[in-house]
């Protein structure tokens, strides 16, 4: 197995919907509704690295497996150090250290870029992300109870932090 890592592309559109989109539709892992165009995707890449963030992707073999992104933590200009960390990994990827590389490259070039703090938000239960974030030394900092509405359940979304 090949893995690399590289700066996602416009082109990786319809690998990233493909990832996403499982969790859209069978999970409460993300909170979107409906599934996403490939287009769709690629204007959302568009935009994070407009703003000076990452967005990465994770290869194996040459196929497109994984991603990871920082987008603004919130818009008033005192937030400018802070991010949110999003990482998604093709159903079935899990617990082959594909995560820990992907998210572990997005920590190094977020801290190369000067930015302070990293929040990574997961809909619970998610044993999987919950592992990665304090594997790679995120704090449990919240927890927001029954803020989302998916699938007929209420859920709650927890935080994690860390200082970089």
């Amino acid at each position: 197995m090949t893995l690399s890592v590289r700066p996602a592309t416009a082109f990786d559109g319809e690998a990233l919907a493909r990832i996403y989109n499982y969790y859209v539709l069978n999970t409460v892992i993300t909170f979107e509704e409906e599934t996403v165009s490939a287009a769709t995707m690629a204007t959302r890449v568009a935009e994070v690295q407009s703003a000076s963030l990452p967005w990465l992707v994770a290869e194996v073999d040459g196929v497109v497996v994984g991603y990871t992104y920082a987008s603004k933590w919130k818009v008033r200009s005192a937030y400018r150090y802070s991010v949110e960390t999003t990482i998604y990994l093709e159903r079935g990827r899990e617990g082959q250290g594909l995560g820990t590389r992907l998210y572990s490259e997005l920590l190094r070039i977020l801290r190369e870029q000067g930015i302070h703090a990293a929040i990574g938000g997961a809909a619970l239960p998610n044993e999987a992300s919950v592992a990665l974030h304090e594997k790679l030394g995120f704090e449990r900092v919240a927890t927001f109870r029954q803020v989302g509405f998916k699938f007929q359940q209420w859920v709650d979304v927890a935080y994690w932090q860390i200082l970089l």
